[in-house]
């Protein structure tokens, strides 16, 4: 990764957004294979999945032979590490609604056995420009790992699905095992446990035994048609382990690196608390935003959705200075992070005080005017250290308010001290971290 020049400028963007919007227009057959998504039934889906590996599928038409073939080969791979775990009917893939770059990250991580190289094949395929963006894992680990939402009123949910797009009920249950009580003429109340959820140890899976039942594959799947709003907003985000244990697991390097010599750093567009708060709360990414980039940009969302229902800009400030504070604390020593008291105090405290801790982490921030938008408080804003800009937006099919990109890109350029968002001759590095 070269270090910035004096005609360039070395940019952070922070974002659990796709990878497949990095492919640029000229090599649009890429896009749409890997943006494109199996159909929404299984049997639908698998039989669609099957057309990739033989090569039948249409989707292959506008792409060169030698890209297909490769991409064929790596989705194979992928299909024969899923059939070594196949115990039908207990234990089943689910290829519902899966997005085939996903399915092409995966099998190349397991075929490379890193998800560093996984990207890196996906970047050549997809025509992404490496002399300008590097796309760097925020962890670089061959497990997965899982996150848990606290609740204002202590509710407790796990998952990503779960929080954001649930499909399934989303409390985790009192006891570790999901129990379904069923009335016989013996046993009046005797517990009856649904395969996805049962303790039997003779049914060998991808899932470690004793993990929580909220975690098995079939509770993972999602649905963004109906988003019931949360019973309380949430107050934090933490990682846990397959036994729902809280766990505080390290950055990339690379990425840590990446922060500490940037110029910017962007916090993107995005789920709030399942994309970008994953990312803040790693032991000190805090600790590399606060002394290192001279701008640090929040583009508000231009809508809302189940994470922050009701939330204004300020609110969208407070979570993101609270991850990045939490993560910096960590690093010091204190391994839970600060305590709910401290964190509730800091907001009490005059402007001076707030605006020290907001501008360690938060200089700017760009939103759209608009009624389906998070409500900006520009003075409001003004006393904590934070200057606003206001960008043009369009709405979508869907009737929520996107950003118009020539705009957005210029506001950027305006804030990184650009005369009218561009300077001639000038070329910009993003640095795209991703979770």
């Amino acid at each position: 990764m070269p270090m910035p020049t004096a005609s360039s400028r070395k940019i952070v963007v922070l974002s659990g957004g796709r990878l497949v919007r990095l492919i640029p227009p000229s090599n649009a057959c890429i896009f749409h294979l890997f943006n494109h998504r199996l159909p929404s039934s299984p049997q639908a889906a698998s039989a669609e999945f099957l057309t990739l590996l033989d090569l039948t599928s249409r989707l292959y038409l506008p792409i060169p032979s030698p890209q297909a073939l490769l991409i064929r080969s790596i989705l194979s791979h992928l299909h024969l590490e899923i059939l070594k775990r196949t115990r039908s009917p207990s234990s089943t893939f689910n290829f519902q609604s899966a997005s085939i770059g996903n399915l092409f990250l995966t099998g190349a991580r397991l075929f490379s056995g890193s998800f560093e190289s996984a990207i890196y094949l996906f970047a050549i395929i997809g025509g992404v420009d490496e002399s300008r963006t590097a796309v760097l894992p925020a962890i670089v680990s061959n497990f997965t790992h899982h996150i848990s939402a606290g609740l204002e009123d202590g509710t407790v949910i796990t998952g990503q699905n779960a929080i954001s797009h649930p499909s399934a009920p989303t409390a985790l249950p009192e006891s570790p095992t999901a129990v379904v009580y069923s009335t016989t003429a013996d046993e009046p109340h005797a517990p009856s446990y649904p395969p996805d959820v049962s303790n039997n140890q003779s049914i060998e899976d991808a899932t470690l035994p004793g993990s929580l039942p909220t975690l098995r594959p079939s509770f993972l799947t999602a649905s963004k048609s109906h988003e019931p709003p949360l019973p309380s907003p949430i107050h934090r985000i933490w990682y846990i382990n397959p036994y729902g244990q809280e766990m505080h697991p390290s950055p990339n390097p690379n990425a840590v690196s990446a922060i500490r010599g940037s110029d910017a750093v962007i916090y993107s567009i995005g789920s709030l608390y399942t994309s970008l708060a994953p990312i803040l709360i790693l032991n000190g990414v805090g600790e590399a935003v606060e002394p290192g980039p001279r701008f640090k940009v929040l583009i508000l969302n231009g809508s809302l959705d189940r994470e922050t229902g009701g939330y204004s800009a300020a609110d969208f400030v407070k979570a993101v200075v609270e991850c990045l504070e939490g993560s910096s604390s960590r690093l010091r020593g204190n391994r839970s992070g600060p305590s709910i008291a401290d964190m509730g105090a800091l907001w009490e405290r005059g402007a001076t005080d707030v605006a020290a801790v907001v501008r360690k982490y938060i200089t700017h921030l760009v939103h759209i005017d608009h009624p389906t938008a998070p409500a900006v408080g520009r003075e409001f804003l003004a006393s904590w250290g934070v200057e606003c800009m206001r960008c043009y937006g369009r709405k979508g099919e869907d009737g929520k308010m996107r950003y118009d990109e020539k705009g957005l890109g210029q506001a950027l350029g305006v804030i990184l001290g650009r005369r009218d968002g561009k300077e001639k001759g000038e070329r910009s590095r993003r640095n795209t971290i991703t979770d």
